[in-house]
């Protein structure tokens, strides 16, 4: 199983750095399934990844606190709504636009109603 969970936790990791570039890919969630993985497979890769900047800026908080500082949420929502116009702009079919519309909604309200403010 430790095989299977590495795997998984690589294969986590790839699509969580995707989803850095592409909005419909949610980045914080495939990262901290990198990091359980990791830390059911290789107490040295969960050590390694937990220094990564990666790990800093987008899991460390609510994997401690499972909360986010609403000046965080601030910045990734002004990310979020950047890329999400980008895409749904150069979407070709109006219904991959509505989807992303309701994505960007639908993670605007995980985020600031969902998911606590740090304290």
């Amino acid at each position: 199983m430790r095989v299977v969970y590495f795997i998984i936790a690589w294969i986590s990791l790839a699509l969580g750095l995707i989803g850095i570039v592409l909005p419909v890919l949610p980045t914080t969630p495939f990262l901290l399934l990198t990091v359980v993985c990791f830390s059911k497979s290789s107490t040295r890769f969960e050590e390694w990844f937990q220094q990564t900047k990666l790990y800093q800026l987008y899991v460390a908080d609510y994997r401690e606190t499972k909360s986010i500082a609403r000046s965080r949420k601030k910045k990734i929502i002004v990310y979020i709504y950047i890329l999400m116009a980008i895409s749904i702009y150069l979407a070709p079919i109006l219904a991959v636009k509505i989807g992303l519309g309701a994505l960007t909604v639908f993670i605007t309200y995980y985020l600031f109603w969902v998911i606590p403010d740090k304290k």
